[in-house]
């Protein structure tokens, strides 16, 4: 996992989650992370199962929903704390399937390792109004203390802009996502090419 982090989010979109992933694997993306938290299941299937033809060429994984990854052969999924634990989700996705872990102190990224997730996602790194239920700004010294002492791949999400980004990626985030920075912009493709030569500089 390295470069741009691709999270979809419907309500900040110009042009739509179809078009946005489109953009974001013609950008290179390596992860895109289906997220949708209004519409009903059976819409998430129908959504995410077009999404899935069009990201062969990347990690294709679902936000929270076990059921909707199984049903569309999602990659994985992103779980949050208040989600099925790491270890459950297992049980149900098998051992090929990838699982993240949203984290934001050291101690629930020691134990997301230890139940066996192949990445975590840290933040918000920065105050963020993507998430109504977003907590408090982390800073990127948790990334340090995260990468110090957990070897999997960490992805930095929260408040990240072109300004900041840089800091985050010498905090020793392998991946970054910013979402409104992004899908809220004419030309999708053109604003993530702008996050991924930050990695190519690092």
């Amino acid at each position: 996992m390295k470069g741009y982090y691709f999270i979809t989010d419907e309500k900040l979109s110009l042009k739509g989650n179809i078009s946005d992933v489109y953009m974001a694997i013609a950008a290179g993306v390596q992860v895109i992370q289906y997220r949708s938290k209004d519409i009903s299941t059976r819409q998430m299937i129908d959504e995410a199962a077009k999404l899935r033809n069009i990201t062969s060429k990347a990690i294709f994984l679902i936000n929270d929903h076990i059921d909707v990854a199984l049903a569309v052969d999602a990659d994985g999924v992103h779980l949050g704390q208040n989600d099925i634990s790491c270890e459950q989700a297992r049980s149900l996705l098998g051992n090929r399937r990838k699982i993240g872990i949203s984290v934001n102190t050291l101690q629930q990224a020691k134990l997301a390792q230890k139940q066996g997730a192949d990445y975590l996602g840290v933040g918000p790194v920065f105050l963020t109004t993507t998430k109504s239920n977003a907590k408090a700004a982390l800073g990127i010294e948790l990334i340090r203390k995260i990468k110090a002492e957990v070897s999997l791949p960490v992805a930095a999400i929260g408040g990240i802009t072109l300004i900041n980004a840089a800091d985050v990626i010498a905090a020793g985030a392998d991946a970054l996502c910013a979402i409104s920075a992004v899908v809220s912009k004419p030309d999708v493709k053109e604003e993530i090419l702008k996050f991924q030569k930050l990695f190519v500089k690092a």
